[in-house]
């Protein structure tokens, strides 16, 4: 192994082999708990640390790093204390996740470091967004994001690199190749010769490098980062290592043939690098046991420290309140004297969008065909001209990384609304939504400030792909709220409380509705507070609890039975929903039936209902009733697609309520 100090001075080198050193005793340390049954599980990067060290140390330290959970290296080097790693390690009250989540699964804005999840691969788009942000505020800098070589068989690796190239994003991918994801060896991973090869497709540079020399991944990341600060634009390195434990202890190594054990421990990242200090009369021989003991010393007292501390004590209205970032917003109000417009339902939204982009200097919108066309609908047309392309934004086809992107300039400091071009595409993102956006705050106090817009809904005859209402995808998922305007007022009003919101919304839009539907407009800043219901039509005899089109159902249903006397809930939000209000009305009637576009097997009707029964089941005077569309997939063809919606069934399920 050869090094090349270039113009490090000796101080440096010193300095290097310390926080090298670190990271192996602390593993070294862990894997005798691991031994003892004080820790339950650890994922080794002993052999590996050169490539985080070194990679840290050439970042600047308001630079982002997106690491693995193999790179505590990145961590030290960063200089959290070991206790505070313990406590995440333990799940003590002062980790960085109060417990909530394990090892490198967090988030720190105070050292620049966003941890990743189980899957892997989704926090390369998230670099994405960070590095978009700096450009977009000015700021030269770069960011450094980790994955395996495993992980860049995952559409997100795909996904993030061509982002970052068609945006020219300062953005280091860096693919720690360790032979092995879990017991998958390469060779049946990718037929690629080298995986930095995949750099030519996305018309970005590549390197491939020698992971464990220490020097040669410092000097190569600060080369990159340094001008990718005044030129912006990505790279590709591939680290080359090995792992030397298993993918976690308890999975072992036997996969592993014996002589690769033996060709890399000569290639040993602490070792060759305190030879070569020794040779070049840097590192003294009787240094090192001195400063192994003191290090040791050191990670005893602080472990035993984190140890000594109590555990959880388990409290459900703070895990509660904790899944989403306190949120009240003083500006809404009730606006009856100011002026209004009428408006469509599409130009409502438009609207509530365009008053939110000016009030938000910060605020990015990002989706397929968004800029110059204005998007599938229209909404964004004329956006350009006024914020422009920084800021209005078309995206590849790329549902995952949109979101991500959107995620990551939500950790840095923007706002961001991204729209699928239709919700049912949204399968496509799914995992960034319900694992990362839905996740993040609670799981490190991080606001996850994101607006996901979704065209949804059917009677356009658009067929099984482009109809779905898969609204109760998200409602039981913690951590996301859902938003369903029926009128031109609230869409727009719902938008813009949405947009001010710091949590992540999911803001069903209606495609019928989009020109069907008009109706006055405040003119100004509106905002509905997510969460309450609005009683459309006042009765006695039943409670009719909907949303969205089904509302327009309703009171047409209703208009033609005036004598009936049904009160008309139209909800609006589904995350959080009005109890209180749909409470209230169904202990007045005596009757409710719950209706809804989407199927009836676990439908958001079915939340309800089970409410119902559950807090108001003495008020009843009839069962509770759902009136729902088949359970199939929505037919293209107008005649078939008429029979799947619930409308069809409205009147006779209202006849069996009422005639109970």
């Amino acid at each position: 192994m050869i090094f090349d100090r270039k113009n490090l001075n000796n101080n440096q080198l010193i300095d290097f082999y310390k926080k090298l050193l670190w990271p192996r005793l602390v593993e070294e340390k862990m894997l005798i708990l691991l031994r003892q049954g004080r820790i339950g599980k650890w994922f080794s990067g002993i052999g590996q640390e050169a490539i985080a060290i070194g990679s840290t140390l050439a970042m600047n330290i308001d630079e982002y790093i997106l690491p693995m959970h193999r790179n505590l290296g990145v961590f030290t080097a960063r200089d959290i204390p070991l206790s505070r790693l313990m406590a995440q390690w333990q799940g003590k009250a002062s980790g960085f996740t109060k417990g909530r989540d394990r090892s490198f699964h967090f988030g720190t804005q105070e050292y620049k470091i966003i941890g990743m999840i189980s899957h892997l691969g989704p926090q390369m788009a998230l670099a994405d967004g960070i590095a978009l942000a700096d450009v977009l505020s000015g700021r030269n800098k770069a960011t450094l994001v980790f994955t395996g070589e495993g992980a860049t068989s995952e559409g997100d690796f795909h996904e993030a690199l061509n982002i970052a190239a068609v945006w020219n994003l300062p953005v280091i991918f860096l693919i720690e190749n360790n032979g092995y994801a879990l017991s998958t060896p390469v060779s049946e991973q990718y037929k690629a010769r080298f995986l930095v090869d995949k750099a030519i497709g996305y018309g970005m540079e590549g390197f491939r490098i020698d992971g464990n020399n220490l020097l040669e991944v410092y000097h190569t990341i600060n080369e990159l980062a340094t001008a990718m600060r005044e030129k912006p634009r990505p790279v590709l390195v591939e680290c080359m290592t090995f792992r030397m434990r298993g993918h976690e202890e308890a999975s072992g190594t036997k996969y592993v043939p014996e002589h690769l054990f033996d060709y890399w421990k000569e290639k040993d990242p602490v070792v060759n690098f305190e030879r070569y200090l020794i040779d070049e009369n840097v590192l003294r021989t009787e240094w090192i046991p001195q400063m192994r003991e003191e290090f040791i010393a050191q990670i005893e007292s602080e472990i035993e420290k984190v140890f000594s501390e109590p555990d959880i004590i388990p409290n459900a209205e703070t895990e509660l309140q904790d899944m989403y970032k306190p949120y009240n917003n003083t500006a809404i109000q009730h606006l009856s004297n100011t002026t209004k417009t009428t408006r469509r339902y599409i130009d409502a939204i438009s609207d509530g969008l365009r008053q939110s982009m000016r009030k938000f200097g910060n605020l990015v919108i990002m989706g397929q065909d968004i800029a110059e066309y204005g998007g599938a609908f229209k909404i964004t047309q004329g956006f350009v001209e006024e914020f422009g392309r920084a800021r209005v934004r078309n995206t590849p086809i790329c549902e995952s990384a949109a979101v991500g992107a959107a995620l990551g300039l939500a950790l840095n400091g923007y706002k961001a609304v991204m729209e699928m071009q239709f919700a049912d595409f949204v399968t496509s993102g799914f995992n960034q939504v319900v694992n990362n956006l839905a996740k993040t705050y609670y799981r490190w106090e991080h606001p996850a400030d994101v607006v996901i817009r979704m065209p949804t809904g059917a009677g356009t005859g658009a067929g099984p792909f482009h109809s779905q209402s898969n609204e109760a995808w998200f409602t039981k998922t913690p951590g996301l709220k859902v938003v369903y305007p029926a009128f031109p007022d609230d869409a727009k009003g719902l938008l813009m409380a949405a947009i001010d919101d710091p949590n992540p919304v999911m803001y069903f839009e209606h495609k019928y509705l989009y020109r069907s539907t008009s109706g006055e407009v405040p003119d100004g800043d509106y905002y509905v507070e997510i969460g309450k219901a609005k009683v459309i039509q006042e009765g006695t005899r039943a409670s009719i609890i909907t949303y969205g089109l089904g509302v327009h159902w309703v009171i047409q249903y209703a208009g033609k039975y005036p004598d009936l006397s049904m009160e008309i809930i139209d909800l609006r939000s589904l995350q959080p929903w009005d109890k209180e209000a749909v409470e209230q009305s169904v202990r007045k009637t005596g009757r409710a039936l719950i209706l809804h576009e989407d199927t009836l097997t676990s439908g958001f009707g079915s939340e309800i209902a089970a409410h119902l029964a559950e807090h108001c089941f003495t008020y009843l005077d009839a069962p509770i009733m759902r009136c729902a569309s088949l359970d199939t997939a929505i037919p293209m063809n107008k005649d078939l697609e008429d029979q799947f919606l619930a409308k069809s069934r409205l009147e006779e399920t209202m006849e069996r309520l009422l005639a109970y």
